[in-house]
């Protein structure tokens, strides 16, 4: 659905990591946006699933603990994917609370106009919304307007984050996540959802990062041939974690096989997910 870019797109700044691969948000995140006169907390999460394993358990209490604890819920709908059994699914459960609820039809770049009004009308019969926004998270299309219409709908409240501060992550959780992004962007099959990042160490000129997968045949995928494909992944991370840390790094990755990983909850429990 482009959910994580578009958070991004509405704080201003990179939040949640982004990708094609499905499941690629495992934790909640939260994005901070501010704006004249109102703070917004958008929390990420990961998508509705059926849990097979420890891990996608927690992605899936995740979810159904964010309902109790929201002043409002954002319905993110595709413009170029039809409206189907799961978008109807989760519609029952997000017009079912008692939040009000702002639809967005995004990746509205990516049709012809009669395709997104199309979209519109069918995204519009799915619950009783508050308002409904097209957008584009990609070219900031409709974000404006959407970020001021969620300020709009939500009551008054406290400011819970101070001034600076754009999420909840650390700068040790979004260091691993950048680095998983790389890897995701990276790999394919089945290399991608076996795959964590664990950050081990950071100082002033070095940040060192255990990659995790779950197979020998995975861990030879992603370090490659002569280690090209980790070495690319690492190339690919570094600028955007220099850009974090405000400072020239270097960036030191291993990559170690951990079976079952999925299923282990105590690295699961260390990772915050």
């Amino acid at each position: 659905m482009g959910k994580s870019t578009l958070v991004n797109a509405l704080c201003g700044e990179k939040i949640a990591i982004a990708s094609d691969k499905p499941q690629t948000t495992r934790r909640r995140v939260s994005g901070v946006a501010n704006g004249d006169g109102f703070q917004l907390v958008l929390a990420d999460l990961p998508g509705f699933q059926r849990p097979r394993d420890a891990l996608t358990e927690r992605m899936q209490r995740t979810v159904d603990s964010s309902f109790e604890d929201v002043d409002g819920v954002l319905f993110v709908l595709a413009a170029d994917e039809a409206i189907g059994a799961g978008d109807r699914f989760i519609a029952e459960r997000v017009f079912g609370g008692s939040a009000p609820v702002v639809i967005a039809v995004n990746k509205i770049d990516r049709v012809a106009r009669p395709k997104v009004l199309e979209q519109i009308t069918r995204a519009a019969e799915l619950g009783p919304f508050q308002e409904l926004h097209p957008v584009s998270a990609r070219s900031g299309e409709g974000v404006d307007a959407l970020r001021e219409s969620l300020a709009a709908v939500l009551p008054e409240g406290p400011e819970y984050f101070p001034p600076g501060e754009v999420t909840d992550l650390s700068p040790t959780e979004r260091i691993g996540e950048l680095v998983r992004e790389q890897a995701l962007e990276a790999t394919r099959e089945e290399v991608p959802h076996s795959v964590v990042v664990e950050v081990e160490e950071i100082d002033e000129a070095r940040v060192r990062a255990v990659v995790y997968v779950e197979t020998e045949s995975q861990k030879g995928i992603l370090v490659g041939k002569g280690g090209s494909m980790i070495r690319t992944i690492g190339s690919r991370a570094r600028p955007e974690i220099e850009r974090l840390l405000g400072r020239k790094v270097f960036l030191e990755l291993i990559v170690k096989v951990r079976p079952r990983w999925r299923r282990d909850e105590n690295l699961l429990e260390r990772l915050g997910i």
